[in-house]
């Protein structure tokens, strides 16, 4: 098992950090968490009523077949650096 990987599920799980948090005017919020390389990415979109009722940590271990390719390597590269930044400042369990 890598750093990456936890065995929290029977399903293989990557160790991905949140790398954005933005709110619209439906009132909806998209959390995007990250691998550490930036390649691929969970997004979730959620009510502000529904995010009310989770807790937004840090990092979370996602399932390997929700995540989905960054095609593009800017944001590739901007995804990994705010992964750092993250795993600097923050435990994984932090609720932010």
């Amino acid at each position: 098992m890598t750093d990456e990987q936890t065995d929290d599920d029977a399903e293989s799980t990557v160790r991905c950090w949140l790398v954005e948090r933005s709110f619209d005017q439906r009132n909806l919020v998209t959390l995007v968490y990250a691998t550490p390389d930036g390649e691929r990415y969970q997004q979730r979109e959620l009510s502000a009523h529904a995010l009310s009722q989770i807790d937004v940590t840090a990092a979370k271990a996602v399932p390997e077949g929700d995540l989905e390719s960054v095609e593009d390597d800017d944001q590739r590269e901007r995804y990994a650096a705010e992964v750092a930044t993250m795993a600097e400042e923050h435990e994984p369990d932090e609720e932010l």
